[in-house]
């Protein structure tokens, strides 16, 4: 079958592309926006891509045409589509049908942590000799790639709240049946989709009305809108989780060190395992409660996966160390969201030692760009030493007024090569600079890497969170 893949380069499409790829289907594609790491993964796979979405890609006729949630009517490939009568279907619906019906689902859900802890639980199953299928929102370093078809029963999914398609306006993860549910946390988010976060609420109780009285929900305990999320409805034995206990949480930890990299696995108090590993940051222990729990009720013991987590490489754009040049680190985060934001620099300062903690943020995200958070951006960039934002004339919002909190260690500029020459210019050994963004950021992180060594005489050094 020859499957057409509209809006193929973000991050769930081209998953849905490779799982295609794998099932034995012809997969093309197209998109506007290109770039890694999504587009070298599709390279990889000798997936062909078509820029742009003009009618002419339609030839020859696909079989299936799977369209993502970027398209909208108007766009002269959808009007082909339509016209012709073309078959096609949303990325959540082909996956639901032609992949996830009469397997295991794991899904994760949230606001925050989504793609973390899918990576953790993916690679505690595939540690545990279990192969499992997965599609997830980023790259792990464990496997390398986003998505794979896996061997049955069991599969992951990174479980998004966005919705679904032009034609379908339901939740993404109302498709995906799971067995096993992890509830991270909500907040409001999207608001070009959402009106409010009980609008939101309702979306997460649809999800919890899926998941069948023989299956699982893993909830973070200390989480109000959760907790009123489930009081809305539910039939399927629940089990929480808070790291530092209480809540009626039955999986807590007993934290060995002051930024998160050692810590004791309890339930119901009693320790069961202990986790060593090269992650850090608190909502991190969190996300490894969600995986270790969610993992056990696939039939993983507590020791195994703990162990499994000692080995966790990490995901791409998640902390990620992207090189150090003179004692200066710049890391790449896809922090976008208020509460993110504090938690990374927070786990930045904790891991980091005494080196200033610089914070640069591009508001890419719809919600950021409409002004939703600027009532607590300031807030949540406070644990930094210095805050750089970019701010671009269309970004909507006043940038000086919600800065103003912050003082002489705000900055902005509205040019992505002004923003890393002043970045050069003002960075010394020992900072660290937290680069945060949903999208490629106009490519900053090689500028300020090439600046760096510009301004030292000596190539970048790369390297890996």
């Amino acid at each position: 079958m020859h499957v057409h893949i509209l809006g193929i380069c973000g991050t769930f499409m081209a998953g849905i592309a490779a799982i295609a790829k794998a099932a034995g289907h012809r997969v093309t594609g197209s998109d506007r926006n290109v770039y890694p790491p999504m587009s070298t993964q599709l390279a990889a796979l000798g997936i062909d891509i078509v820029p742009g979405y003009d009618a002419a890609q339609l030839e020859p006729k696909p079989d299936m045409v799977v369209i993502g949630n970027v398209m909208t009517r108007g766009v002269p490939v959808i009007e082909a589509v339509l016209d012709r009568g073309l078959p096609y279907q949303s990325g959540p619906e082909w996956l639901a049908k032609s992949v996830l019906d009469g397997r295991w689902v794991l899904a994760v859900a949230g606001t925050h942590g989504k793609t973390t802890t899918s990576s953790m639980l993916a690679w505690i199953l595939e540690y545990a000799g279990l192969s499992p299928g997965f599609l997830i929102g980023g790259l792990p370093g464990n496997f390398g790639l986003s998505a794979r078809l896996g061997a049955a029963p069991f599969f992951v999914i990174e479980a998004d709240e966005y919705d679904t398609a032009f034609f379908d306006k339901r939740a993404k993860f109302v498709h995906y049946r799971p067995r096993t549910l992890v509830l991270n946390n909500l907040e409001y988010d999207h608001a070009d989709i959402y009106p409010d976060l009980g609008s939101i609420r309702r979306q997460f109780h649809h999800l919890v009305r899926t998941v069948p009285g023989s299956g699982r929900i893993v909830v973070n305990a200390a989480d109000r809108e959760l907790a009123a999320t489930l009081a809305m409805g539910c039939w399927t034995p629940c089990e929480g989780f808070a790291r530092g206990g209480g809540d009626g949480a039955q999986w807590s930890a007993r934290l060995a060190g002051n930024d998160d990299s050692r810590f004791e696995v309890l339930e119901h108090g009693q320790v069961l395992a202990r986790v060593e590993w090269s992650q850090f940051g608190a909502h991190n222990v969190d996300n490894a409660l969600a995986a270790i729990a969610a993992a056990r009720h696939a039939g993983v013991p507590v020791p195994v996966a703990a162990e499994a987590l000692g080995a966790f490489a990490g995901i791409r754009r998640r902390m990620e160390l992207r090189g150090e040049v003179g004692g200066v680190r710049v890391y790449d985060d896809f922090a976008h969201h208020p509460t993110a934001i504090a938690t990374t620099i927070d786990g930045l300062r904790r891991h980091g030692g005494a080196g200033r903690v610089i914070a640069v943020l591009e508001p890419r995200s719809n919600t950021m760009r409409m002004g939703v958070h600027q009532d607590t951006l300031a807030a949540s960039l406070a644990g930094a030493d210095e805050v750089w934002l970019y701010a671009p004339q269309d970004l909507g919002w006043d940038v000086e007024g919600v800065m103003e909190p912050l003082g002489a260690r705000a900055h902005a500029h509205g040019d992505v090569g002004t923003l890393a020459a002043a970045l050069v210019a003002a960075a010394r050994p020992g900072d660290q600079l937290l680069v945060m963004s949903n999208g490629g950021f106009g490519g900053l992180h090689d500028k300020l890497l090439a600046g760096l060594a510009a301004r030292a005489g000596a190539p970048p050094a790369g390297g890996r969170a």
